[in-house]
Formats: structure tokens, sequence, C-alpha cells
């Protein structure tokens, strides 16, 4: 078959071009575009407000926050599990309150049927043809209690089809927004980054575009070099220094004090526009209507 161009409206094949194009034009359709390095977060920034961090903090997994920020999140998230809690107890008083009154209303009722029966033993011959009014069952059905029972037509939660929605009782734990693991305020270590000393460029530190070095090699730290933070000093140093001069001898090259693998927390960063590099979901997707034949 030969090839058309792809303007070409008398073609019999309809290309993945002109599929395309047609897709863009009519709104639907989804669609993707790869992100690249300005959509990406720095290396310095807090992983909540995604600005760069004026207290940062870091998790054991490696996620820089904002101490402001993780800590408005962390209590956010008390509150939520307190009013969750809140819900969670005053519906199990309710259940509990639900079981007492059926629990007198069956003691209510064995009486009833007690004295009923106790009623009909008499002495005397009862006529089956006389009987009384008293002895006649009553047919109304807001007798022997059953007017709770009765379903609401009118009423959503009330019909005999609706359910009552049991509410789970609420986790306490806190999770971490980035890693979904526990998170404790204990855990959260204090980052201390080494600035970059240029006497003659007088810009303010966010401007910067080369803000922090490393503590030891003083290389300009960026989200193309890997990182690491010391737990004991909470220094920011290369992986290249870990590997090189830190690993040689387990010793803390700023304070000379022991150090072990767990006071090495390799920190997290947002990735380039390289695919060399180990980025996540780097590619941005928009869900638009789908065309429905």
């Amino acid at each position: 078959m030969t090839r058309h161009a792809r303007n070409c409206t008398a073609g019999a094949v309809y290309t993945y071009h002109e599929k395309k194009k047609d897709a863009e034009a009519s709104g639907y359709g989804t669609e993707r575009q790869r992100l690249g390095k300005d959509s990406i977060k720095n290396f310095d920034c807090c992983c909540l407000t995604l600005q760069p961090c004026r207290n940062p903090v870091i998790s054991p997994d490696g996620f820089l926050f904002d101490k402001e920020a993780i800590l408005e999140y962390i209590i956010t998230k008390k509150n939520e599990i307190s009013r969750k809690m809140k819900e969670y107890e005053k519906q199990k008083k309710k259940e509990e309150n639900e079981l007492a009154e059926l629990a007198a209303a069956e003691k209510s009722s064995r009486l009833n049927n007690f004295l009923k029966t106790e009623k009909n033993i008499v002495s005397s011959p009862i006529n089956a043809f006389k009987a009384t009014s008293e002895e006649k069952p009553s047919v109304s059905n807001m007798a022997d209690g059953r007017a709770k029972q009765l379903p609401s037509f009118w009423i959503p939660s009330m019909t005999p089809q609706s359910k009552k929605s049991a509410l789970p009782k609420p986790d306490k734990t806190i999770y971490c927004p980035m890693s979904g693991k526990p998170l404790k305020v204990k855990d959260l270590l204090d980052v201390k980054f080494t600035e970059v000393k240029d006497p003659d460029d007088k810009k303010s530190l966010i401007v910067k575009e080369n803000r922090y070095m490393c503590a030891v090699t003083h290389d300009i730290l960026s989200n193309s070099v890997p990182c690491a933070v010391l737990r004991t000093t909470g220094d920011v140093v290369t992986m290249e220094c870990v590997e090189k001069i830190i690993k040689k001898d387990w010793i803390h090259p700023l304070t000379s004090e022991k150090i072990t693998e767990k006071d090495i927390i390799p920190l997290q960063r947002g990735g380039t526009g390289y695919s060399t590099t180990n980025n996540e979901e780097l590619e941005a997707k928009h869900n638009r209507p789908v065309l429905q034949a």
C-alpha cells in the first residue's frame, strides 16, 4: 500500500499521526507530556510545600521536609484521628444502648406473656362464643413496642432496604506522606546544609542557582549529585564522599566520631530531565473526556 501525505483526506489508511492530530483538535482522549527539569523540585525543597526549606528536617527514609510544614501535617492528622475516634465511640455507645433496649424489650415481652398465661388460668369455664374486647389481640402496629421497629418510606435512612454503615476503628498511627511508613516527631532529624560562600555573588540565597555544597569536599550540590545526611551531626555530604572517605575508616570527617551504616541516610532527590537518572513518574497525564461510540 502506498504512503500518503499527513493532510491527505483521500487515503484509505487512517494513520497514527492523523488520529493523534484529530484527538488533540477534538478535545478528547488522554494527553501525555514528559516533564522537564523545571517541573521537578530541587533536592533542598520540602516534599510538601515544594519550596526551599527554612528549617529542614529529614525522615528516616530520606525525604526532606520543612519543619513547620511536617509538624502542621502531623497535627492535622492527629486532629482528624481524634474526630474519627469520637465518631467511633459515639457509634459504639449507640450500639450498646440499642442492645440494652432490645434486652429490656425482650424482658418486658416475657413478662407480658407470663401475665397473659396466668390470666388464662381460671376456675370457671370460658364461653368461647362470648369473647370480650379485652381478650381480642390488638391489631394495631404500634402495640407491644413495635413503633420503634417500623420502617419509614419517606426517610432514606429508615427505609427497609437501607443498611447502617458501621464505622471502622480509626488507626492512630500517622504515616509519612511520601513513603507511607509510620512517622513520629522524634524520628525527624535536623539537616544542616553548608552554604556556598562567594563574596562576589551578592544575590539572595533563594535566587542563587548553586546554594549549597558538600560539608567535606565542598562540591556543589544539585539534583544530579547523589547526597546523604550524616545522622550524628546532620551535615549533608555527597555519596562520592561517603564511598571514598567515610566508608574507608567509618569516622566522621568533621568530628572524628565513629559512625555506622545506619548513620548514613541517602537524601531522596527530585530527579533530573535525563533518562539515566533514577526518576519516578516523569510523565504527566491529563485525562480529558473520552469519545464514546
